[in-house]
């Protein structure tokens, strides 16, 4: 028998709940001609700005627009309140891992986390090994993918550490809401997010390597416009009053990063870095990068300049490293976790891997290293072929996967073709951790479109909302 799902605003036919009764009454007397107009006008608005992102590997035109449904989510203050408190903990327990890992590696040495799962992960970088950075901060913006599955109930389901994105479809999905819908948003009291790059910027100036000598220099750091979130790297820059800087503007001298300007070299003392690990420096990483600069690394760790986020903060993105956040929270802070996780079973060990493939159709199962939506089976709508596909990958290399049980994702109100109808959602909450730490009040949240679809992923058919969390 399915799990009941949770309804945000209300079961059908039922009262709706507190925070959706204005919106429900709202819905109620709008006609569904005009929500299809304010739709059209929202496309017309994310193409006129140019808010696209690419799927690559597709034939034809790659750049497309993100599904934007005009419906609100709303959080009462009381949930957040409790969301918020259980990120921050969250993220300086995960602050502290990376720390500990690239320094005296106490939860290994502890049997708390395995060794191998660390120091033998892809993502584990030994050239941080020992680096010292300002207030031991190495996930400087962090993006935590959140479920809920009924009234109180909120998961978390991965953390990104490494270079999380969608916070400018937050910013852009918040103005749009109120230009659209102006009297349905006097009608609450929404908790804003347009401080967040005022936050962002202040939070980079903060970790300022220990060798900077004066006000300093910030930059956002991207591939170039060919990466799929790069609307997001020219936004952030440009709302933040940055340079935008893709690896040639920059180099290293005397083990200090310059920025080419028309007025001559500039020193460069943080850098917002959207170029991944791999391709950051050729002298350090792959050799054949052009994306990158070389001798950054050899800066950095001299400290005379700091990336947000660190390099090799990627292994807290690992899915099997994600199943001892929770013991995490404990050794480090000596707290209890405020955030649950999603039960999980690592693929890799003996025991869980019986469960697993004796499951397969019921389970979702991942890559630890995926993203996207990619590379993993939903088993209740997979076919009889795609779970045999799984159970071969799992029998040739089970420490790449895990499984989660299939959740009841709780649904929102959501416009589609045939008018308003439920439909799952997701959460992606942004914090910001530099001499203190910030949390966005709401975030990303992401939408199934398709009916009965688990998978919010924009990669995927996914789409966005926005989210309104409102004051006490």
């Amino acid at each position: 028998m399915a799990p009941a799902i949770f309804d945000e605003m209300g079961a059908e036919g039922a009262e709706p709940r507190p925070a959706y009764r204005v919106l429900k009454d709202w819905l109620d007397q709008i006609p569904l001609d005009v929500l299809t107009l304010r739709r059209e006008e929202a496309e017309t608005f994310f193409r006129r700005i140019g808010i696209t992102f690419a799927v690559y590997g597709e034939g034809g035109d790659p750049e497309r627009i993100i599904p934007y449904d005009i419906i609100p989510r709303i959080l009462e203050a009381a949930e957040w309140e409790q969301i918020s408190a259980g990120l921050v903990q969250r993220v300086n327990a995960l602050n502290a891992f990376i720390a500990d890992v690239y320094g005296a590696q106490e939860i290994l040495k502890a049997g708390i986390v395995p060794s191998e799962h660390v120091l033998l992960n892809e993502t584990y970088r030994h050239q941080m090994q020992g680096v010292q950075l300002p207030h031991n901060v190495y996930t400087h913006i962090a993006g935590i993918d959140m479920v809920r599955v009924g009234p109180e109930e909120f998961y978390v389901l991965e953390d990104n550490c490494r270079t999380p994105s969608g916070v400018s479809y937050m910013l852009e999905n918040r103005e749009i809401s109120m230009r659209l819908f102006p009297d349905l948003f006097e009608r609450y009291h929404v908790a804003p997010v347009d401080h967040y790059c005022d936050d962002l910027h202040h939070t980079l100036a903060s970790v300022a390597p220990r060798n900077c000598e004066s006000d300093p220099t910030v930059v956002v750091m991207t591939p170039g416009i060919y990466n799929s979130a790069y609307y997001e790297h020219s936004f952030l820059a440009d709302q933040m009053g940055v340079e935008l800087v893709e690896g040639p503007d920059l180099y290293v001298k005397d083990d200090i990063v310059y920025m080419r300007t028309t007025q001559g070299p500039k020193r460069v003392d943080v850098i917002y870095r959207r170029v991944d690990d791999d391709f950051l420096d050729p002298l350090a990483f792959r050799a054949d990068s052009a994306l990158g600069v070389p001798g950054i690394m050899q800066a950095y760790r001299a400290g005379n300049v700091n990336l947000a986020n660190a390099v090799g903060a990627g292994i807290a993105d690992d899915k099997a490293i994600y199943t001892y956040v929770p013991k995490m929270v404990e050794f480090y802070l000596g707290e209890k976790p405020i955030l649950k996780n999603v039960p999980t079973w690592r693929c890799g060990e003996k025991d869980d891997l019986a469960y697993v493939k004796e499951h397969l159709a019921e389970l979702v199962v991942k890559e630890v290293h995926g993203s996207g939506g990619y590379g993993m089976l939903v088993g209740p709508k997979a076919t009889k072929e795609e779970i045999a596909k799984f159970a071969h990958a799992l029998e040739k290399a089970p420490e790449k996967y895990i499984a989660q049980p299939t959740l009841a994702l709780s649904t929102c109100p959501t416009f589609v073709n045939e008018g308003v109808a439920p439909r799952h959602v997701d959460l992606r909450p942004f914090i910001l951790s530099g001499r203190e730490t910030r949390v966005v009040p709401g975030g990303l949240t992401r939408v199934a479109m398709r009916e009965g679809s688990l998978v919010v992923n924009s990669s995927q058919g996914g789409g966005t909302k926005d989210t309104w969390v409102l004051k006490s």
